[in-house]
């Protein structure tokens, strides 16, 4: 520029070249930050809520947590998430300190445990493990896109925790330091590399002696600091559906899996706070997440649903249906699936997106209004 200032281009080019590697963008190139692709969770209706106006899933290049009460299903979620990332080419490894994690479970789930593009299964001894193994998969095969599953963040232990004694006040602050200045060091390589660090967590009861009432207005909480939170992109918690039956019974009265509310705690994708729900098998020859049952109830408000009794009519489709038969058409019925995922668009995604829908069909009302009175009763 002829009055001697630098222009945007040449600040660019300055700043790239003092730090070695391309670390600045202008507003016209393609930014690392931006989300380019997802990986579906396995359920077509949570991957309909998690991101404004479209189908997503699990960010790529970021980190997500699902977190939940016990038997909620995160583990079958995390095999189908690895499932389908290697499906798209990603490399999966699977750091397992709870050291529960097999094989023949992943291999249930569909994940390809043979090959070049097998899952890796780690049992890491600490927390330090799991993030220098993360850093050093990305630093030294930056051309390979990863994702990394750890399971669990609330039982994997951080160094200080296995140097000193069992007093847990002994080390207590040391774990959430760790994470913070994990995550201070990894975010941006993976978004570099487009890699994703999943993170599974256990939901926890809010024990607050000093404070009862903070029991009943936040009654859950995630181990692992407060710093991490920070990090996560999307934060999923799987918890039992309020006054419903939360175990799925076979014809004999055995138990062979749970119904379960997935609740979006944490969005940055505009979508914080939504709510659907869906059975999770972990018994039997068929597990994990059953997804062609779920998106019945998820398009059961639609004006191109009509029942009669126990028959449902599809605005498009001539054959009437039942409940039990739903998931059979959607798997053997090309334009009976067509149209569902069409309702799923309009009702789930458009309808949210342009506000034309109803709240309370997007969110836990009750609950959130239940947890503000506790508030208000706790000030």
């Amino acid at each position: 520029m002829g009055d001697g200032k630098l222009s945007s281009k040449d600040i660019l080019k300055m700043i790239n070249k003092k730090a070695g590697r391309t670390i600045a963008f202008s507003g016209d190139q393609e930014n690392p930050a931006d989300i380019k692709d997802w990986i579906s969770t396995g359920s077509r209706w949570l991957d309909s809520i998690v991101c404004r106006g479209q189908l997503a899933g699990i960010p790529v290049g970021r980190v997500t947590e699902i977190a939940g009460l016990e038997s909620s299903g995160k583990s079958y979620m995390a095999g189908q998430v690895a499932h389908q990332a290697q499906a798209k080419g990603i490399k999966v490894l699977y750091f397992d300190a709870e050291a529960t994690m097999t094989s023949e479970f992943l291999d249930k789930l569909g994940c390809d445990m043979e090959g070049d593009n097998q899952i890796i299964i780690l049992q890491p001894e600490d927390i330090e493990m799991v993030l220098e193994t993360v850093e050093l998969c990305m630093s030294n095969d930056p051309d390979n896109r990863y994702l990394f599953i750890i399971d669990s963040l609330a039982m994997t232990p951080c160094r200080a925790d296995l140097e000193k004694d069992f007093n847990p006040q002994s080390s207590m602050a040391q774990k959430p330091r760790v994470l913070s200045l994990g995550m201070q060091k990894l975010m941006t390589s993976l978004s570099r590399t487009q890699s994703t660090l999943l993170v599974l967590n256990q939901l926890k009861t809010n024990i607050n002696v000093s404070n009862p009432m903070m029991m009943l207005s936040q009654p859950w909480f995630t181990p692992g600091g407060k710093a991490i939170i920070y990090a996560y992109s999307l934060r999923i918690w799987l918890t039992g559906l309020k006054g419903k039956k939360t175990f799925i019974e076979d014809e004999n009265g055995y138990r062979i899996g749970s119904e379960v509310k997935a609740k979006l705690e944490k969005s940055k994708f505009g979508t914080q706070g939504r709510i659907c729900n869906f059975k999770i098998l972990w018994a039997g020859d068929n597990v994990g997440i059953m997804n062609d049952e779920s998106l019945l109830t998820a398009i059961k408000s639609s004006n191109r649903l009509t029942n009669s009794g126990a028959w449902f009519k599809l605005e498009g489709y001539e054959t009437k249906f039942q409940t039990a038969t739903f998931p059979k058409l959607m798997k053997s019925d090309a334009n009976f699936s067509k149209l569902v995922y069409d309702i799923i668009d309009e009702e789930v995604i458009r309808k949210f997106e342009n506000k034309t829908g109803k709240a309370e069909d997007f969110y836990d009302l009750e609950e959130e209004v239940s947890n503000e009175k506790n508030k208000i009763v706790e000030k």
